[in-house]
């Protein structure tokens, strides 16, 4: 009898999602990072010529870190809303309703293999950043790159898992990367800085979520942030906390009801 975590269990899909995007590395780890290089060479190239400085730095520096967060937030959402979609199409789906794993263990492994894709994505991509010239990615808050890129990969694993729950076909799952995704993650100031926009455009800023991971993961590098510094940033960081673990009791819930997946 499993008492206790099924740590055996836990592991065994966790390693089981890792291998399965670590199979096909040129086109989940790789391929990213030439991508979002691709949008650093065009936006420096566009917008970043005569020595253009945004919160004191060159523009190039200022796109980096949001660049590479974003990165990590996307693939980490096309991990995790494979998982059970691939089942369900597949045919496959009692192989992860069948183990004696609990929702919370189910969750765990899938959100935990999305988050380590997304960390091997963001270093990729930093790696190919400093192929560009002009891009600095010193370190000033080690704790506050961490913590956002961790948080907001978490977030979109957490969503991507939701997605795949609902999902019954491709199309569900794209549509959730095309029409919510990709918006939020490109209008959080990964580009340019919310007080350039009108008080409006502001505030719908302010409530988009991925606006506070960019922002915390860019002032870890640059000191420096739409959102401010200090005590601001730490309850960014909180909130992002909270807000996570928002999501994982509601994706938790669906899991332990069996919505879409035993019927």
């Amino acid at each position: 009898m499993i008492t206790g975590i099924n740590r055996v269990g836990l592991l065994a899909l966790y390693m089981k999602e890792v291998r399965r995007f670590l199979k096909v590395q040129t086109q989940t780890i790789w391929a990213p990072a030439v991508t979002t290089l691709l949008f650093l060479v065009i936006f420096t190239v566009a917008l970043g010529r005569g020595g253009r400085e945004v919160l004191g730095v060159d523009f190039a520096s200022f796109v980096a870190p949001g660049l590479i967060v974003m990165g990590m937030m996307q693939n980490a959402f096309a991990n995790s809303s494979f998982s059970l979609l691939g089942g369900k199409i597949q045919g496959t789906i009692i192989d992860y309703l069948m183990p004696p794993l609990s929702p919370g263990e189910l969750m765990a492994a899938i959100v935990g293999a999305a988050v380590t894709r997304a960390v091997m994505v963001g270093a990729a991509v930093a790696l190919a950043m400093l192929l560009w010239p002009g891009v600095s990615l010193g370190v000033e808050h080690a704790w506050a790159v961490i913590w956002f890129g961790l948080m907001g990969a978490v977030l979109l694993g957490l969503i991507g898992l939701a997605t795949s729950i609902w999902a019954e076909k491709f199309d569900h799952n794209a549509a959730i990367s095309n029409f919510i995704v990709a918006p939020l993650s490109l209008l959080s100031g990964t580009f340019y800085v919310i007080d350039n926009l009108a008080p409006a455009f502001q505030a719908v800023s302010r409530a988009n979520p991925f606006f506070y991971v960019i922002s915390g993961f860019r002032y870890g590098f640059l000191g420096q942030s739409d959102i401010g510094a200090g005590d601001t940033v730490m309850v960014a960081a909180v909130g992002l906390a909270l807000f996570n673990a928002a999501i994982a009791l509601v994706v938790f819930w669906v899991l332990r009801s069996g919505w879409r997946l035993k019927s």
